[in-house]
């Protein structure tokens, strides 16, 4: 055209094309991800098999929680009527009971735990040594940063940064261990994971009657992304 302005048009073969490409980006790249998180695990000491299986009981676990206890608040009530006005006495009721229920993720706190337990153990029988006091320090280390970090949010939950904690817990297993390995890096892991329950959860419980919600799960919505970072990073000093 004049001017020097274009007008493409797109033949069915490109469209399809780009469909196609489209559909392959798709099935590829979460495979992508996959490989890339089963190969942190790897490094771990994890086979394939075994990475695998952790990946997909942590990524569908997170879809399930297991009820632990129930937060009974009671509620007061103060009826809207036309006495008020006049300073009449105002009638409450406190037999209205609100229930939180406090769950524990199985996805986002059992198998990270579990986890977390196993590497332990390997590492002790791997390198002879005991990791359970650096391992605990760095839990405090890491717990107290996320409880700092952690947003209260009132009708929402608990939201613990993405990556505070697994920095906190790489640090941790770098100074504990003067350097990169499998102990520095399984003592990175127990002490994200753990840490990140501990600070950004457990710690908050006694805040959990003021966010009006009827229920939380510890490891659940806000707490999962973290954890599972923490599980990742340790590799990059394994």
């Amino acid at each position: 055209m004049s001017d020097g302005i274009r007008i493409l048009s797109a033949t069915p073969v490109s469209l399809i094309a780009i469909i196609i490409l489209f559909v392959i980006l798709i099935l590829i790249l979460p495979l992508f991800v996959l490989g890339i998180i089963g190969a942190a695990f790897i490094r771990l000491g994890f086979s394939w098999i075994s990475a695998l299986a952790a990946i997909l009981l942590m990524v569908f676990g997170s879809f399930i929680n297991i009820p632990v206890y129930r937060i009974r608040r009671n509620v007061i009530r103060v009826p809207l009527n036309d006495t008020m006005d006049q300073g009449a006495d105002i009638s409450r009721s406190t037999s209205d009971i609100w229930d939180i229920l406090v769950s524990c993720n199985l996805g986002g706190a059992v198998i990270p735990a579990g986890i977390s337990a196993f590497l332990l153990y390997r590492a002790f029988l791997v390198t002879g040594n005991s990791l359970v006091l650096p391992v605990c320090v760095g839990i405090i280390m890491v717990a107290a940063i996320t409880f700092v970090s952690t947003r209260i949010v009132p009708g929402a939950g608990m939201h613990v940064p993405l990556l505070i904690p697994g920095l906190t817990a790489l640090l941790a297993g770098l100074v504990f261990w003067g350097g990169t390995g499998l102990a520095a890096a399984v003592t990175a892991f127990a002490s994200g994971t753990i840490g990140t329950l501990s600070g950004g959860n457990i710690a908050n419980l006694f805040r959990l009657s003021n966010l009006e919600i009827p229920d939380f799960s510890i490891g659940g919505s806000g707490t999962f992304g973290a954890v599972f970072i923490c599980c990742i990073l340790p590799a990059l000093i394994a």
